[in-house]
C-alpha cells in the first residue's frame, strides 16, 4: 500500500486507534523523550505532539509496534514481504526453456518496472513553502537525553551520490544541530555515504547532500535497510508500497554547482539541502543517547552546511528516540529481520530456515539462526557466510540451532544451548569489524566475535574422547536449593548477588554480580567457582556489575547489559572438563572494563536515564496528556545503575 504522504499514514493510524494526539505543551528538550519512553516500553500508541512550541507538530513512535510497522509497510504481517521477495526471486531465476516461458515473464518485468523511481518535472508538495532564510532551529528538533551534546534529528533520510558513477545512496544517520545552517552528519566509516565522502575528498570537491523528513513511511524504512551496494533504496520503497517513488529536483543542489542534480521524494514533509566540504575541519559531535542503551561518545564528523529548507504547508516533523530497549527502533529492526530472510536464504546461506535478532541484542550484538543441518561443520559454514555478508559483518554473538528449535522462544533456545553445547569444543571465537557504537571493544570498531554451535553433533564433530552425558543442567542445584548459593556468596566477599532462576527451567546459566578489585579478578574467580561442587553441573556463568540488583532485574535486562559490555574473545574464560565424567564450563565477563583492572584504555559510557526534573515535570502533567492510566518512568528502574559522571563514566577506582 502506498501512502500519499505522512498525513495519510497519520490518518490511517488514527482510524485504527493506533495514535493519540497530545494537545498539552510538551518540551522537545527531554520531555518528549520521557513521555515516549514510558509509552514505548508499555506497548503504547503512536504520539502526535500538536503543541511543541514550534510551528510544526511532531510525530513519534509511529512504527513502534509489530502492527504499526506492518501498517507502515502496507502489509498484514512482516513475513508477507519476505514471501513476496522469495516468490519473485524464484520466478526470475527459473530457467526459461522456450518462448512461451519467456512471454510469461512479461507481467513480472512490467511489475518490476512500475517500482522504479521516477523523476518528474516541476516542484513537489515538499517545496510548497521555501524558507527565505533557512533555519533548522525553527523545527522541533529533539534533545533526547540529559547528556546529549545538543538537539539531534533522529529520522533524517539522507541522500548522497557517488561522484564517479552518479549512483544514489539513501541512508539514515543522526544529525546534531549546531546553528541555523549548520549540523553534523554522523555517518560511520562502514557506511556508503562515508565512502562517497572519501571520494569527494580525493577529488577536492564539495559534496552535495539532501535530507528529507517524512513522506511515505516506506522511505524511512528503506533508508535503514541493509541493501547491497548500488541497489537503489527507492526501488525497495517502490516494491514495498507497490508504486514508484516520484522524485523532484532540489532547488540548490544542481549540475551547475556540483556536477549532479539531486532528487528527493515529492511527498516529503521537509527537504533540507546543503553540502559538505571535505577540505573543511571536522566538527566535534556528540555525545548522543544511542540505541545500545548507552551514550555514544563524542568524535569528529563532517560539517553539513544548509543552503535551503523547504516543506509542505501541512508539514509534520517525524522523530524517534532510541535508548534502553525496547524502543521504536526494535520494530524497524524486526522488519529488516523478516524482510531480508529470503534474500539471505537464496543468495548467501541456503540452509538457513529462520533468523531472530533479539531486542536485547540491539541489532548487532546477538543473532539466532536456525538451519537445516545435513553435514558436519555446517554451523561453522553458516558462521563464516553470515560474518561475511553485508551488515552481518558487525555481528558479535551468533547462536546456531537445528530446525526443530523455535528461535522466537528464547527459553527453548537457551535449553537447546544448555543441552547441545560443550563450551570446550562447541564455541568458536574470531575477530573482525564491529559496530562503531560497540563500547566494549579494546580498539575502536574492531573486536572479538563468538559463534555458539548448538546444533546436534555428527560423529565427526564429537571430541576424540567423548564426554559422558552429564546430568541435566541445574539438576543438582535444583535438588539442593538456594542455600548452596548463600554459602557460595559468603565464601567470596566480592560477590554482590546471584541469580540462579534459569536453573529451575533446566537452563544451565547463572548470573553473578561482582565488585572487581584486582587484575584478572574475573578469570580467577571463574576458576574457583567452577571448582566448587555447587557449580559442577553449571555450564555458563555471566558476571555483571555490582550496581545491578540481580533479584529485581529481568533476564532481558541482564542479557542486554552483558551483550553490550562483552568482547567475547577477550572476556570469555573456559574451564576444561577434568575427566570423561565431568563437563566443561565457561564464564563471560559482562562487567564494565577499566584501565586499572582490565588494561582498557577507551572511555566507558553511561546508560541512558532521564533526569529527576524531567521525570517530575511529566509526572505533574500526565493527566493532561490524554494517555490514560499513569505510567511510572522507566528511568526509575535504572537510576541505581548509573555510574558517577555524565555521558562518560568517571574512573572511581
Amino acid at each position: 500500500m502506498a501512502y500519499k504522504n505522512l498525513q495519510h499514514f497519520i490518518f490511517t493510524l488514527e482510524q485504527a486507534s493506533e495514535l493519540v494526539r497530545i494537545k498539552e505543551y510538551v518540551n522537545p528538550k527531554l520531555e518528549i523523550t520521557e513521555v515516549t519512553d514510558r509509552i514505548s516500553k508499555n506497548n503504547g500508541p503512536a504520539l502526535l505532539f500538536e503543541n511543541t512550541g514550534y510551528d510544526f507538530p511532531l510525530l513519534i513512535n509511529s512504527m513502534g509496534s509489530y502492527k504499526r510497522m506492518s501498517m507502515a509497510l502496507g502489509v498484514e504481517n512482516l513475513d508477507q514481504t519476505s514471501t513476496e521477495i522469495e516468490a519473485l526471486f524464484k520466478t526470475l531465476m527459473k530457467p526459461k526453456d522456450n518462448v512461451l516461458e519467456k512471454l510469461k515473464m512479461l507481467p513480472q518485468l512490467s511489475q518490476i518496472a512500475s517500482w522504479m523511481p521516477k523523476q518528474k518535472k516541476g516542484k513537489g508538495e515538499c517545496q510548497e513553502v521555501v524558507m527565505q532564510n533557512p533555519d533548522i532551529t525553527k523545527l522541533p528538533v529533539l534533545t533526547c537525553w540529559p547528556h546529549d551534546g545538543g538537539p539531534f534529528l533522529t529520522l533524517p533520510v539522507i541522500h548522497t551520490l557517488d561522484p564517479i558513477s552518479n549512483i544514489r545512496n539513501v541512508g539514515m544517520y543522526r544529525m546534531q544541530v549546531f546553528g541555523p545552517q549548520l549540523t553534523a552528519l554522523h555517518w560511520h566509516k562502514h557506511k556508503v555515504s562515508a565512502r562517497h565522502y572519501n571520494e569527494y575528498k580525493k577529488l577536492r570537491k564539495k559534496m552535495p547532500v539532501a535530507v528529507i523528513l517524512g513522506g511515505d513511511p516506506a522511505y524511512t524504512y528503506a533508508a535503514t535497510a541493509p541493501l547491497p551496494d548500488n541497489i537503489d533504496e527507492y526501488m525497495l520503497a517502490g516494491f514495498l508500497r507497490k508504486k514508484k517513488v516520484e522524485l523532484v529536483k532540489c532547488l540548490t543542489l544542481n549540475k551547475e554547482i556540483y556536477g549532479h542534480d539531486i532528487y528527493v521524494p515529492s511527498d516529503a514533509d521537509f527537504v533540507i539541502e546543503g553540502y559538505v566540504d571535505p577540505e573543511e575541519d571536522l566538527i566535534w559531535e556528540g555525545p548522543f543517547g544511542d540505541h545500545t542503551g548507552y551514550y555514544s561518545l563524542p568524535d569528529f564528523y563532517p560539517r553539513f552546511h544548509i543552503t535551503a529548507i523547504t516543506h509542505r504547508k501541512d508539514a509534520v516533523y517525524p522523530a524517534t528516540i532510541v535508548g534502553i530497549p525496547p524502543q521504536e527502533d526494535a520494530w524497524i529492526g524486526k522488519a529488516t529481520e523478516r524482510i531480508f530472510l529470503a534474500p539471505i536464504k537464496m543468495t548467501v546461506v541456503p540452509e538457513i530456515k529462520d533468523m531472530e535478532l533479539p531486542i536485547e541484542g540491539v541489532f548487532h550484538n546477538l543473532t539466532l539462526a536456525k538451519i537445516d543441518k545435513t553435514y558436519a561443520g555446517q554451523a561453522l559454514k553458516v558462521m563464516n557466510a553470515l560474518w561475511g555478508a553485508g551488515q552481518m559483518m558487525l555481528n558479535k554473538i551468533l547462536v546456531v540451532v537445528d530446525e526443530n528449535v523455535d528461535i522466537h522462544n528464547y527459553a527453548d533456545v537457551a535449553k537447546c544451548v544448555s543441552e547441545n553445547v560443550d563450551p570446550q569444543t562447541d564455541i568458536y571465537f574470531g575477530q573482525g569489524p564491529m559496530d562503531v557504537l560497540d563500547h566494549s571493544c579494546s580498539k575502536f570498531a574492531f573486536g572479538g566475535k563468538m559463534c555458539v554451535d548448538a546444533t546436534r553433533k555428527f560423529e565427526e564433530e564429537k571430541a576424540a574422547s567423548p564426554l559422558a552425558p552429564p546430568e541435566k543442567s541445574g539438576q543438582v542445584l535444583q535438588r539442593r536449593g538456594v542455600t548452596d548459593f548463600n554459602t557460595v556468596r559468603d565464601m567470596f566477599i566480592e560477590i554482590t548477588g546471584i541469580n540462579d532462576s534459569l536453573l529451575k527451567q533446566n537452563i544451565s546459566l547463572v548470573f553473578i554480580g561482582v565488585k572487581k578489585n584486582r587484575k584478572n579478578h574475573i578469570q580467577e574467580l571463574n576458576e574457583k567457582l567452577f571448582a566448587l561442587p555447587e557449580f559442577s553441573n553449571v555450564k555458563f556463568i555471566i558476571y555483571l556489575e555490582p550496581n545491578i540488583d540481580l533479584t529485581e532485574a529481568s533476564i532481558a535486562d541482564l542479557v542486554w547489559r552483558a551483550s553490550n559490555n562483552l568482547d567475547p574473545r577477550r572476556d570469555s574464560y573456559i574451564v576444561k572438563s577434568k575427566n570423561e565424567k565431568s563437563i566443561s564450563h565457561i564464564g563471560f565477563d559482562g562487567t564494565r572494563k577499566t584501565k586499572v583492572y582490565d588494561g582498557f584504555t577507551r572511555d566507558w559510557p553511561n546508560i541512558l536515564v532521564s533526569d529527576e526534573q524531567t521525570i517530575a515535570s511529566i509526572d505533574a502533567k500526565w493527566d493532561k496528556l490524554n494517555l490514560g492510566k499513569f505510567i511510572l518512568s522507566p528511568s526509575l528502574k535504572y537510576q541505581k545503575q548509573l555510574y558517577k559522571g555524565g555521558a562518560t563514566v568517571e574512573d572511581e577506582i
